[in-house]
């Protein structure tokens, strides 16, 4: 007897004959990882500086880092880039942040390849690869990879994070949010519907719980090992802490940023981080980015300045207590030992709070003499809610200069307090005979993606949809890591940032400092020998200048090669968009139900121009609530009905103001609210109730930048609240009667819209050509 026809399909290796039992069956085998294949943890801070954790010379209480330098290895010369999406590109992909697409933070779109943000489809990411090789992976906290323009429900996704690689996440794309009432949190490919949060909720507590979830759930169902991205929000403005932890630091930064500075610097030398002989550089005194001596400050400013700072070593401490209860959660699985656990910043600490720092983030945000002469980068608060659900403040930058001991500058800068941060590696399975040591070899953050793959035994995907993948920019550097002795493995690195520039070269570094309306080009280099100078002192480049020449070029070269051209030497290039972006600014109408819309897509509707919003109800005796809200504490509005009264309330960078258009009679209505955009940054806000003005609010700063940072609600004011006092009474007041629609109509641009500007430099610029 002839054996029975078998036929294949494509795809799938089973033999099929017409009966079960002629045919043989096939399974798709999923990937395995190599067998012992540790667990992977990254845990990257936000905007901390080199000496803010107690391994590298802090005097904030963080035990639970102090015993992973303890049982790891720390790196003192592990450099990253100046702000924070490009660091976390490089981190990803391996690859120089202006070749991954990311010369900038994901909040522009100027149209060209170094500025793209968004990774491109034939680069695999970290987490991409590790998942081909076996991993479960995991995002949770901040991921700031995808613009802005993208980071609504209608767009396409091909950049958040489970489109990236990533099995799960929760967390937030934008670059910042509240920590005690965040904005936007994403789970997975869908915002998080959330109207309040609980009684004190902490957005870093919140992750780490998440994250332990994701760890014990995967236990639960398997033993494949896992990668776990935590990208912290703490420690990003607007700083906020809980007040236990606060309360923990109070009065303990009454000396200053000069002695908290000195101190750190004396510990990092005695316990070895720098030989004897370093030089801790004087205060910081470049243009623009001055620090005042603390005993030349005011009796009142000191104390604001050092509670100031009390808030930002409590969300330093704060993370580390959670990170104390991730490293506990795995232990108690009994995986600690084989869990490699990575700890590092983005960038430097900050300097954006100016010199005098902030209680009105967004509002210090708005800088230069255009602006009217009452804009104050600071707004009057009560110093026993810093840090609270009310407040958003950001420290002076002598804090960003002592978090940066002992270098110079700031986040942005290419000086080293811009780009050198701590990093504390820890493997207690293979590092144990290296435990407590220091490493000093040059590293750079396109190195950690190589580093991890070598350490975990997986190969790195060669191709991604159809495409060859680009070799990677980054160099692993297990041998250093293993061997004090080992030369680095990363010789020489460009660096750019909005002008800032820098290369280094096997010890040798140029940088410059930018300065605003001067082309890069302009601008000179310094050149400095950091075998025998760490903290860029002493400028030789008038003593070398064939060395400065030479690695002037090799920047230039490198430069081309990456895509950092072309330079802004116009200062234009952040307000460019693309123009499909127009189509934000069309008339939107929103029906009760609605979720909650995303911070740019509502921005758009309103941002430096004039604008109606125009309410459809029908009102009834006893129905109240909020008719719609856009902002948060640190910058709104909403319209609300309350004690039978139509409300406005403006919520302008942190001061409220008010207007009463009185009751509304029965039956349907259509309320509107006009804003008029007036000269130097102002708007004016008449309330209409069918066509009548009612109640006006004859001046007010705009909103703009990042504010409004919460985005439209209809029908409640969600998470975030405008009005403090109205929440205080109401919560967040969902509306009880028939609301019919909500309509934004945007206006026209007011003539000092970034965009109108930059199309008067391209017709001056035609002109010229």
């Amino acid at each position: 007897m002839s054996a029975p026809e078998t036929r294949t399909y494509p795809g799938h290796g089973a033999a099929v004959a017409r009966n079960v039992t002629d045919s043989t069956p096939w399974w798709r085998t999923p990937p395995q990882a190599p067998a012992g294949a540790p667990n992977v943890v990254v845990v990257l801070m936000d905007d901390m500086g080199f000496s803010d954790v107690g391994p590298f010379g802090s005097e904030i209480d963080t035990p639970t880092l102090d015993a992973l330098a303890e049982r790891g290895v720390r790196f003192t010369n592990y450099h990253t880039n100046p702000l924070c999406s490009p660091s976390r590109a490089s981190l990803l992909t391996g690859l120089n942040p202006h070749n991954a697409g990311y010369g900038f933070v994901s909040n522009a779109d100027p149209g060209f390849p170094g500025w793209v943000f968004e990774i491109a489809d034939d680069v695999p990411t970290l987490a991409e690869s590790l998942r081909a090789g076996g991993y479960a992976t995991y995002a949770v906290g901040k991921w700031h990879l995808t613009k802005d323009a993208l980071m609504n429900e209608g767009a396409a996704k091909a950049s958040w994070p489970l489109q990236r690689g990533f099995d799960r996440f929760y967390g937030f794309l934008e670059g910042m949010t509240s920590l005690h009432l965040p904005y936007h949190l994403v789970r997975d490919n869908s915002p998080v519907q959330t109207d309040v949060y609980p009684d004190g909720y902490y957005l870093t507590d919140d992750l780490t719980d998440e994250a332990i979830g994701l760890v014990k759930g995967l236990r639960a169902n398997s033993d494949k090992p896992f990668f776990l991205y935590f990208a912290h929000g703490a420690c990003h403005g607007p700083l906020q802490a809980k007040p236990d932890d606060i309360a923990k630091y109070r009065g303990k930064y009454a000396e200053g940023w000069d002695a908290v500075r000195a101190a750190r610097f004396a510990r990092q030398v005695e316990g070895g981080l720098f030989p004897e002989g370093t030089e801790l550089p004087i205060r910081n005194g470049e243009l623009h980015e001055s620090v005042e001596p603390w005993d030349s400050l005011g009796d009142d400013e000191r104390e604001l300045y050092a509670r100031m700072k009390e808030v930002y070593a409590a969300m330093v401490d704060n993370v580390d207590q959670n990170l104390g209860r991730l490293l506990a959660a795995i232990e108690a699985l009994g995986e600690l030992d084989n869990t490699i656990v990575i700890f590092t910043s983005d960038n430097g600490g900050t300097g954006e709070g100016g010199p005098q720092g902030t209680r009105s983030y967004f509002k210090n945000f708005g800088k230069g003499g255009h602006l009217p002469d009452e804009w104050k980068r600071d707004v009057p608060r009560d110093l026993e809610i810093l840090g609270g659900p009310q407040s958003a403040i950001h420290y002076p930058r002598g804090w960003g200069m002592a978090s940066n001991a002992p270098f110079r500058l700031y986040k942005g800068n290419t000086h080293a307090g811009g780009v050198r941060v701590p990093f504390i590696v820890s493997w207690p399975a293979r590092l144990a005979e290296h435990a407590g040591q220091v490493r000093t070899q040059y590293q750079y953050v396109t190195d950690l993606y190589p580093t991890l793959l070598e350490l975990t035994g997986v190969s790195r995907l060669t191709e991604r949809h159809g495409l060859p993948a680009p070799g990677l920019d980054g160099f692993s550097f297990t041998g250093p890591l293993a061997d004090p002795s080992e030369q680095s493995t990363h010789p020489e690195q460009y660096a750019e940032m909005t002008g800032n520039r820098s290369y280094y070269k096997d010890g040798w570094k140029i940088v410059t400092l930018a300065q605003p309306g001067v082309s890069p080009d302009a601008v000179p280099w310094e050149l400095y020998d950091l075998r025998t100078d760490p903290t860029e002192v002493h400028d030789v480049a008038a003593q070398n200048p064939e060395l400065v020449a030479e690695l002037a070029a090799a920047w230039e070269k490198a430069a081309w090669a990456n895509k950092v051209f072309p330079q802004d030497e116009r200062g234009i290039m952040h307000v460019r968009r693309s123009p499909a972006e127009q189509a934000f600014s069309r008339p939107l109408r929103l029906l009760p139900g609605t979720p909650s819309l995303e911070r740019y897509r509502s921005a758009k509707l309103v941002a430096l121009r004039s604008f109606d919003v125009e309410t459809r109800l029908v009102y009834a005796a006893g129905d109240q609530g909020v008719l719609f809200a856009h902002g948060d504490q640190g910058g709104g509005y909403n319209l609300h009905i309350e004690d039978g009264s139509l409300r406005f309330v403006y919520n302008e960078f942190g001061v409220l103001l008010e207007a009463d258009a009185g009751e509304l009679a029965e039956g349907p209505h259509l309320l509107t609210l006009r804003a008029t955009a007036l000269p130097e940054f102002r708007w004016s806000f008449d309330l209409l109730v069918d066509g009548v003005v009612k109640a006006k609010v004859e001046q007010a700063l705009m909103l703009f930048g990042f504010s409004p940072a919460q985005g439209i609600d209809v029908g409640a004011d969600r998470r975030n609240p405008v009005s403090w006092p109205l929440y205080l009474r109401h919560g967040h007041f969902p509306y009880t009667g028939t609301l019919e629609s909500v309509t934004y109509l945007p206006g026209e641009p007011a003539p000092y819209n970034p965009a109108v500007v930059l199309g008067l430099l391209r017709e001056a610029g035609a002109t010229f050509e």
